[in-house]
């Protein structure tokens, strides 16, 4: 009799372990990575088998008489309780990796079970199963609108080999050359090799991914493509449609059920081989998968904030190596700790692509003291220099791009008098002023009230607006160029965004031919690619550097850098202007001269004096509730565990700094602490943080979780 141990698709805490069924003897075609449907209690459920074993049970009461009795007695009981156990009911689908991607998961990210399971079911979704004859079958989303028709007619893979090439006709500059040759080296060798293309803005790093992912298919393998954000999805499929066609599959999170369903599905089938998408791309279920690509390796996207808290660059790098496959990582400001890992890893390569595939030049970056602007009487939140570059722009017919980093109208509203400013009674945040609607909004849960005409604490009249969003922008904005009405202004923010298919729309308006604006947050950074884009303007590049967060002055390094590159990459000389009022910031100094070094020559000493990536690793356990005080209990309990370990087991090289409230102690309704632990950069800090999390007694209202190799200590 076999029987097989299950890990359910069934999201809490209280089922994080497996459940051991049995195997019909007919069902021949089960294996370890399977997807099975079984009976758990009184509700079907699908589940990925974890292991399978081979049992034989004497039944019929023989006793062996060189067996001890104790060792009789132990095995009878065994059969007794397998008799008991319930069938599996059908085979679901086979997936041999999934199982130890499942472990894999759980293991480094210390996460339960059921939710690493999650991420390998079809969509991100808990399945539905539907019998059809004899046998059963995922059940099909039922779809909430008409399927768009393709824009392409389906191409025989020969057409398709064909197009490719004849894209591909013109030469490759010599960088574009030799990362394509150090990738396909990366392919032919199989070993899980990383290539990390460390390219400039511009420097094509695109068309390497689209050569190496032909090559890829020509040795019969499937690619997984990685963006950052949905807003770049619009443009980069259209490339990897126009050269592979009907072969690509999208997945990301505004698609309808149905239609990322049907996408997973041909996946799974091998009728799409290359994958475009999201972070949770990284798990459609690729046969022979050959290269997994991730574009802007450097963004915090690529971590997941719930459980499991995975980072996809970590689980990919795992994928590739037990695949075979090749990584590509491409970014033109790689984070530190990939940089780092070039240097350590042999398996890791770095190869540079330090110009602009056209020949243009980088363009030149002035940044702007908005101090000594106050100083000589100027109120404006756009700067002499910002304006009269705009004028310039627009009157010629080009566009521009002005980043803002937050969104709303005002960050929040003061009370003159009293010095009341309205806050979120869920959360530990002041609530941001919307202009349209005259509402104040909470961006951490949602929660909205109409603005007050006067103060609610002392009755003022005297509310002053403090802080720009993009709201306010847009609207100073668009008082500014009031002489220029065939400028089209166009805001992407999280609010203008938020529909289906807007962020195509958005885009699309404005790569109109004629004068346009694009106002927005960081999702414009990145990724876009429009040939008369002029000028691009940083409203402020102080908002990161603030944040209590010791990769601040990363992020705004590389956002300056990356939005820079927006501008001059068509036959049109480019400029960028960054407002600030701390001009001598390292980290805004150097993204201005475009010299990481300078940047890393300061940033790195830091680190490793305080012992921060790349120097260590961390993990951050989180603990939250409805109660402050039994959440700081529980937090004060746990950092005493902790210490414990540090001292009897792994030693004075670990440091804990102990339980305190996080930097937002209260979010949506919930009171948060934190113990932030640091180990060395070798250690296996999930190893000792395990028994600490999983060995705690259960607290009916305090949930505790554990954030491995976290990206914000927010």
């Amino acid at each position: 009799m076999r029987t097989v141990s299950v890990v359910l698709d069934i999201q809490t805490q209280a089922l994080d372990s497996s459940y051991t069924y049995v195997v019909p003897e007919e069902m021949d075609d089960i294996a370890v990575g399977c997807a099975v449907l079984v009976e758990f209690g009184r509700r079907r459920a699908v589940g990925y088998v974890m292991e399978i074993a081979e049992e034989s049970f004497d039944l019929e009461g023989n006793v062996d008489f060189s067996e001890p009795a104790d060792a009789q007695v132990e095995r009878l009981a065994d059969a007794s309780a397998s008799s008991k156990l319930k069938p599996v009911l059908a085979v679901l689908s086979a997936d041999e990796d999934g199982a130890a991607l499942i472990e894999y998961i759980a293991t480094t990210y210390i996460a339960p079970l059921s939710s690493c399971v999650h991420l390998l079911t079809p969509v991100g979704r808990t399945p539905k199963v539907q019998k059809r004859g004899d046998s059963w079958e995922l059940q099909k989303p039922a779809r909430r609108r008409k399927k768009v028709a393709e824009d392409f007619m389906p191409l025989s893979d020969e057409e398709l080999s064909c197009r490719a090439r004849a894209l591909e006709s013109f030469e490759l500059t010599q960088g574009q050359t030799e990362a394509f040759a150090l990738v396909s080296e990366c392919l032919d060798r199989g070993c899980g090799e990383v290539a990390l293309i460390d390219g400039v803005t511009g420097s094509g790093k695109t068309e390497v991914y689209l050569r190496a992912i032909r090559a890829c298919l020509e040795k019969g393998r499937g690619a997984l493509v990685l963006v950052p954000e949905i807003a770049l999805t619009p443009q980069t499929v259209s490339r990897f449609e126009g050269r592979f066609g009907h072969t690509v599959a999208v997945m990301h999170s505004r698609m309808t059920a149905a239609e990322r369903f049907d996408q997973w599905e041909a996946v799974r089938q091998g009728e799409k081989r290359v994958v475009v998408g999201a972070r949770s791309a990284l798990f459609c279920p690729m046969e022979r998968l050959g290269l997994i690509i991730i574009d802007e390796e450097h963004e915090n996207t690529y971590k997941q904030e719930s459980a499991p808290r995975y980072h996809a660059r970590d689980v990919a790098a795992w994928m590739a190596k037990r695949h075979g496959a090749a990584l590509v990582l491409g970014s033109a400001t790689p984070s530190i700790e990939s940089l780092c890992r070039c240097k350590a890893d042999p398996l890791w390569h770095r190869i540079a692509l330090p110009e602009r595939a056209n020949g243009k030049p980088l363009p030149e970056v002035n940044v702007i003291d908005m101090a000594k602007e106050f100083s000589k009487g100027s109120r404006s939140m756009f700067s002499r220099s910002l304006t009269e570059a705009l004028f310039r722009a627009l009157d010629a017919g080009r566009k521009a791009v002005l980043l803002l980093n937050q969104r709303g109208f005002a960050n929040f509203v003061l009370c003159r008098d009293c010095g009341y400013v309205p806050e979120c009674p869920t959360c530990s945040v002041s609530l941001t002023y919307h202009e349209r609607g005259n509402k104040l909004v909470c961006h951490h849960c949602g929660r909205q009230v109409s603005a007050m005409p006067t103060c609610p604490v002392c009755g003022s009249p005297y509310l002053k607006k403090f802080g720009a969003g993009t709201q306010r922008v847009e609207t100073e904005l668009r008082k500014l160029l009031e002489d220029r009405p065939q400028t089209d202004i166009i805001r992407m923010d999280a609010d203008t965004t938020a529909t289906r298919d807007a962020h195509e729309r958005l885009l699309r308006q404005f790569g109109k031919p004629g004068p346009a604006v694009l106002l927005g947050t960081q999702m414009i950074a990145k990724g876009l690619d429009f040939n008369d884009v002029v000028l691009v303007g940083v409203i402020n590049a102080d908002t990161q550097l603030k944040l209590p967060d010791f990769r601040s002055a990363e992020r705004t390094f590389a956002l300056i850098e990356q939005v820079a590159g927006r501008a001059g990459r068509g036959d049109f000389e480019g400029r960028v202007l960054v407002q600030t009022y701390l001009p001598e910031s390292y980290a805004i100094q150097s993204a201005a001269a475009y010299d990481r070094r300078r940047f890393l020559l300061d940033e790195l000493p830091k680190r490793k004096l305080l012992r921060y990536p790349p120097y260590a690793r961390l993990a951050n356990i989180l603990v939250w509730g409805d109660s402050s005080s039994e959440v700081r209990e529980v937090a004060q309990a746990l950092a005493v565990r902790v210490d414990e370990v540090i001292r009897d087991v792994v030693g004075q090289q670990w440091e804990s700094l102990g339980a305190a409230p996080c930097a937002i102690e209260r979010l949506r309704g919930h009171y948060r602490w934190h113990i932030l632990i640091k180990a060395p950069a070798d250690a296996d800090i999930s190893a000792a943080i395990t028994p600490v999390i999983r060995k705690r007694r259960a607290h009916k209202s305090v949930n505790v979780a554990c954030d491995v190799d976290p990206v914000s200590l927010l």
